[in-house]
């Protein structure tokens, strides 16, 4: 009786879950759903998403696929009304291919008025195709009448004649995900290697079954219909209860770490014939890349610069200088259009001509002339933060270049299609984990993208504390290397009064004057800003008692890392130290009472400290506090050890200095 009695559950739930991830049908009841029970603070929620990639023989084109899919959401709040704008990317930048193509079939959007369920189709002026760049174009799908309660539900089909991998599948979003499946139906002909990403691993089932498809075939200039019979390799993926990935503070891109299901094919294996191996390897990337002619042959142009190149380079210069020479001077004669890629569009030389060039055109140039020069210098291709991480040898996944060159001593690293980029200073866009290093010869190598050396920001003040409670001072503050370039890349070109504007929103409401800021275009020198403030709330006066963080608005005051358990890394997008200097003097009248005590805190394998040091006389405290976060990646498994580091640093920053009276 028991084992039937579980039997019944089981079908009953196997049939919820069917009656559910059926499209087209749109229940009153999961319409009138006013919040979604397992996550009562989700916007949307998707009640499924399927999708099944098939093959299809055409004798002159030989196997194409074919992915059709179908996604449900149900939209709770007003925040989950993006969702019904919806992007759909698909490769365009195949050179032997024809593009990937994507067919709407089906688009409604439901509404409950009254007791009625109400269906809206989307109409073919909702439904529009956008260029992204020269690799990719998207479709966007915008469904009408959205609102708190509805129902969305797309199908689509993603054809493509690229076999060598299958459009990706993800199944986890910063929303909850009832239901996911994903099926796959390959002919035996192909093996491919199927990638779960992510943090949730779905279950699979694997079979193979008989098959058969009619095609033509032209014999004699006439149409003869033929049938091909084979075993196709049916995998299928499923996930129930997949719950958000939500942003937290210090990521790069969230959407590197949604779960998602990837293939590359492996091997190729017609009878009769010996097995093929077809994954790409690096080497088969760069020679490709480096054979098509926006590339290759656009890095053996010269003639067009070659006159400006001699005023440039000095006969006493070193491989150094020759270096910063050509580097400034691509920086500062062209301008990026804002368009990625590793292909140029319009060539370098009209490029040049025209001052405005792509990102491969600009660094193309740099490099060019950088060679010509007589430095050692290679294209590296990276995928930038928003584009997602290169992580099998595959050169759609790629969407830019920068340059490497050696000044005899170090490898560098340099990006001309910014300003305030220098020599080891990335602009934040490319800092992407690992780029690859290509050569003309077909070798390649991986080259780390993520800064070693930690961007220092030197904080002094000087202030004293008067008998009402106000504070008031000077204060330098200092920013170097990757600090400098975020400040130039946010504040450069601001008139004053937006600078100090900036100030006193950021630092509790202080009244700043005095402001000048120094070096904004000397790129090899720090940031310097002076000011006097003058503050209101950062001592509390109690009877005849100060309180006060030595800090004063400068405390962290909240820790950034809340969640209890963290999947994937923390970004802190480059290592840094943050040293405060701070002198204080103590009112007239009042004496110290408590003064917090010193404080050293490490975390595991040196990833990152502080030390907080504090004395004091008669007349004035001084503080002096380092963190250091020494690396710009600190991976999940020491997030517990992170979050306790922060913990501390929030304690101490917040720990107050008591003054007393008389």
């Amino acid at each position: 009786m028991g084992r039937i009695f579980g039997l019944f559950l089981v079908l009953l739930s196997y049939n919820a879950i069917a009656q559910k991830t059926v499209f087209g049908k749109v229940k009153k009841e999961e319409l009138a759903e006013k919040v979604y029970a397992k996550d009562t603070s989700a916007s949307a929620v998707v009640i499924f998403k399927k999708a099944k990639t098939t093959f299809t023989y055409y004798e002159e084109n030989g196997f194409v696929s074919a992915t059709d899919f179908e996604i449900k959401i149900k939209i709770y709040k007003k925040e989950g009304f993006l969702w019904g704008n919806f992007d759909i990317p698909y490769y365009v930048g195949y050179e032997n291919l024809n593009d990937e193509y994507v067919d709407i079939i089906s688009a409604y959007t439901y509404n409950l008025e009254g007791n009625e369920v109400i269906k809206e189709k989307v109409v073919n002026q909702s439904k529009f195709k956008k260029v992204i760049n020269e690799f990719w174009a998207k479709r966007t799908i915008t469904f009408p009448n959205v609102k708190e309660g509805s129902i969305i539900e797309l199908k689509y089909r993603l054809k493509s004649e690229n076999i060598s991998i299958l459009p990706d599948f993800q199944f986890q979003y910063n929303i909850p995900v009832d239901y996911a499946e994903y099926v796959s139906e390959i002919p035996e002909f192909y093996l491919y290697k199927g990638m779960v990403r992510g943090y949730v691993k779905p279950e699979m089932t694997y079979d193979i079954e008989p098959t058969s498809q009619s095609f033509n075939s032209k014999v004699d200039k006439t149409s003869v219909g033929k049938v091909m019979r084979f075993n196709q390799i049916v995998t299928k993926y499923t996930a129930k209860d997949i719950p958000a990935l939500k942003d937290e503070e210090y990521v790069n891109s969230i959407q590197n770490y949604y779960g998602k299901i990837e293939h590359e094919l492996e091997v190729i294996r017609y009878p009769d014939q010996e097995p093929k191996q077809i994954s790409t390897t690096w080497e088969n990337v760069a020679q490709s890349i480096y054979q098509d002619e926006r590339f290759g042959k656009e890095l053996k142009e010269t003639s067009y610069f070659m006159d400006d190149l001699k005023l440039l380079l000095k006969k006493d210069f070193s491989t150094r200088d020759k270096i910063n020479a050509v580097f400034s001077f691509v920086k500062s004669k062209m301008n990026w259009d804002e368009r990625y890629g590793y292909y140029t569009k319009k060539g370098v030389a009209k490029a040049y001509q025209e001052k405005v060039g792509n990102v491969a055109e600009i660094n193309f140039i740099l490099l060019s002339m950088l060679k010509m020069a007589g430095i050692e210098a290679y294209p590296v291709l990276i995928s930038t933060r928003e584009n997602g991480l290169a992580l099998f040898p595959n050169k759609s996944i790629f969407n830019s270049v920068i340059v490497n060159a050696f000044d005899g001593q170090e490898s560098l690293l340099l990006d001309a299609t910014d300003k305030n980029s220098e020599v080891n200073i990335l602009p934040i866009r490319d800092l992407n984990w690992k780029g690859r290093v290509i050569k003309e010869d077909g070798s390649s190598s991986e080259i780390d993208l993520m800064p070693k050396l930690n961007s220092k920001e030197l904080i002094n003040i000087i202030a004293q504390i008067n008998p009402d409670g106000q504070v008031e001072g000077k204060i330098r503050q200092q920013y170097f290397d990757y600090n400098a370039y975020l400040y130039r890349d946010k504040y450069n070109g601001l008139v004053k009064e937006s600078l100090v504007d900036r100030l006193e929103k950021k630092y509790s409401e202080i009244e700043v004057a005095d402001y000048e800021v120094q070096n904004n275009f000397e790129l090899s020198k720090p940031i310097i800003e002076n000011y006097t403030f003058t503050s209101n709330n950062s001592v509390e006066v109690i009877g005849d008692k100060m309180y006060a963080s030595p800090f004063l608005f400068f405390a962290l005051d909240k820790n950034p890392f809340k969640q209890e358990v963290r999947e994937y890394p923390v970004d802190f997008v480059f290592p840094h130290q943050d040293k405060y200097i701070i002198s204080l003097t103590i009112p007239e009248g009042y004496s110290l009472e408590t003064l917090p005590n010193p404080k050293s805190v490490s975390m595991p394998d040196g990833l990152a400290n502080f030390k907080y040091n504090i004395s004091s006389n008669e007349k004035a405290i001084q503080l002096t506090c380092t963190i250091d976060i020494n690396s710009a990646v600190i991976g999940s498994e020491y997030y517990e050890a992170l979050k306790g580091f922060f913990k501390e640093l929030v304690n101490k920053q917040t720990e107050k200095i008591v003054l007393k009276k008389g």
